[in-house]
């Protein structure tokens, strides 16, 4: 497993899917009033799955974060 900063990995992950959440509530609301009526429900499930979608995605790793290097031992 990687040695990560954990407090930053989810400080990053965290505004990475606040901001993807935000992105699919704006394009679920703009997409449903073209079609004549916003249904909410599915407007905010849509926003909370893409939010944890975003999340699992930033497990696998995040570009803004460094590379950490391994802690040498001698």
């Amino acid at each position: 497993m990687k040695n990560r900063d954990w407090k930053e990995w989810i400080k990053r992950a965290g505004v990475r899917a606040l901001k993807t959440v935000a992105q699919t509530f704006v394009a679920t609301v703009g997409s449903a009033a073209v079609l004549g009526a916003v249904n909410w429900p599915v407007v905010f499930s849509a926003s909370a799955l893409a939010g944890i979608l975003s999340l699992a995605t930033s497990v696998a790793g995040l570009p803004e974060l460094p590379e950490t290097k391994p802690q040498q031992t001698e």
